[in-house]
Order: structure tokens, then C-alpha cells, then sequence
């Protein structure tokens, strides 16, 4: 019988320990599903550190549920994201995050990020303009603190 996963704390940034937890696969299985998925693009920090978002912890789950669950190969789960990517009509998340490599991962300390509004339960191709200009916004305030 298959064990439930925990609820996904509103959190802004998971560590690729804490995303192994929440999506109960081991932390070398998700770096693997990085190169096999394109959609999967974790922002790296200072040291190759992984921060994942919210809707990458879904994505996890979503392709662990392919794999695990329904008994897709990595291939078929591939075309199985793309085809619903394509039926909701939005062009395939695959570039990377222009981040800036030389902002220290300590900027994102466990106060910084509980004290983050969580964010909206809309998937990210969704999001207006205003609402990406405002999750940008507290990104920066964040930085600079």
C-alpha cells in the first residue's frame, strides 16, 4: 500500500533534501530527473546548491506519480508532460532561470524564507504580468536585506 505524501509547506524555496522528503524519492533520483526533464530547472546558487520552487515540487510529484505509479518509462513520462503542457495551451516551461550566479545562498536564510508570502495555488504559466512584476518585487527585497 502506498503511503501518502506530506502536505507542501508554503515555503518559497525547497532544499533538494527537504523536496526528497516531501516527494518521498531519494535526492541523487531528482538530480537525475533534472537531465531528463527539461521542464524540471532548479535554481542553483553559489556551491551548485539546488533551490527548488512550489510548482517544481509539484512537477516532482507529478512525474514521480508517471514513473511510480502509473508505470511510465522516463520517455513516456516525457511526452506524457509535453502533451499536457500542450492541452492546457502553454508553450513548455524550458529555459533556464537567469539567475546571477555570485548571490550567496545565505541571503535565503530559514527567516527570509518562512517570513515569504506563499505562493498562489496558480500554475506558473498562469500568472498575470502584475503578479510576476510583485513575486519579482519581494525576490529583490529579499536580496537585499
Amino acid at each position: 500500500m502506498e503511503k501518502a505524501l506530506p502536505a507542501i509547506p508554503a515555503k518559497r524555496y525547497f532544499t533538494i533534501g527537504e523536496v526528497s522528503d516531501l516527494c518521498g524519492v531519494k535526492p541523487y533520483v531528482l538530480r537525475y530527473w533534472e537531465q531528463e526533464f527539461t521542464q524540471l530547472k532548479p535554481m542553483k546558487r553559489r556551491g551548485n546548491r539546488r533551490y527548488y520552487q512550489h510548482h517544481e515540487v509539484l512537477l516532482i510529484r507529478r512525474i514521480r506519480e508517471l514513473l511510480y505509479e502509473q508505470g511510465f518509462t522516463i520517455s513516456g513520462a516525457r511526452n506524457r508532460l509535453t502533451e499536457l503542457v500542450h492541452a492546457r495551451g502553454a508553450a513548455p516551461a524550458e529555459e533556464p532561470h537567469d539567475e546571477p550566479e555570485d548571490i550567496d545562498a545565505s541571503s535565503f536564510g530559514p527567516d527570509a524564507i518562512e517570513d515569504a508570502a506563499p505562493l498562489p495555488d496558480v500554475p506558473a504559466t498562469e500568472l498575470t504580468l502584475d503578479q510576476v512584476r510583485s513575486e519579482l518585487l519581494s525576490i529583490r527585497s529579499l536580496l537585499s536585506l
